[in-house]
């Protein structure tokens, strides 16, 4: 099950020339493929979402724009407390293909239609942070068309 619902709140590092209309963070869950959310220049970049509620994440899927991936990337997790700031611990580590392709990888080059496991969690998270450390993209900047993150609620 996707646990990124109409009530998960996404922030994002930054957005290209600020246009949140056209390259806003709605764009990574809207569903369409045609949409995307674009960050502006500078490395690194981050997806930052809050679930609202403990969950166990399994999988995540991302689909960059070739030219513009994340190539050097972190998760990190932060479990559910009462407000929005807390520590972060590192999850994982990933470095996606510079493709158009829904793709993920953990350790090792990535795949068409590969998805990014998570090792298992200990305990259940509120928070995830996508660290985009790396771009493909000579200025930093990030695109993505697509994001799930998949799993359960805790």
């Amino acid at each position: 099950m996707n646990l990124i619902t109409p009530e998960t709140r996404i922030k994002v590092s930054s957005v290209l020339n600020r246009d949140t209309a056209n390259y806003g963070k709605q764009h990574l869950v809207d569903g369409s493929e045609e949409t995307c959310w674009n960050s502006d220049q500078q490395s690194p970049q981050y997806i930052a979402l809050d679930f609202g509620r403990p969950v166990k994440p399994a999988t995540i899927q991302l689909m960059f724009q070739g030219g513009f991936v994340g190539r050097v990337s972190r998760v990190l997790g932060a479990a559910p407390i009462a407000t929005t700031v807390g520590p972060y611990t590192e999850l994982a580590m990933f470095y996606p293909e510079d493709i158009n392709a829904l793709q993920i990888s953990f350790g090792q080059r990535a795949m068409m239609n590969e998805h990014f496991q998570l090792p298992p969690l200990d305990a259940p998270i509120q928070r995830m942070k996508i660290v985009f450390e790396e771009s493909s993209d000579h200025y930093g900047r990030i695109t993505v068309y697509r994001l799930e993150v998949l799993g359960h609620a805790a």
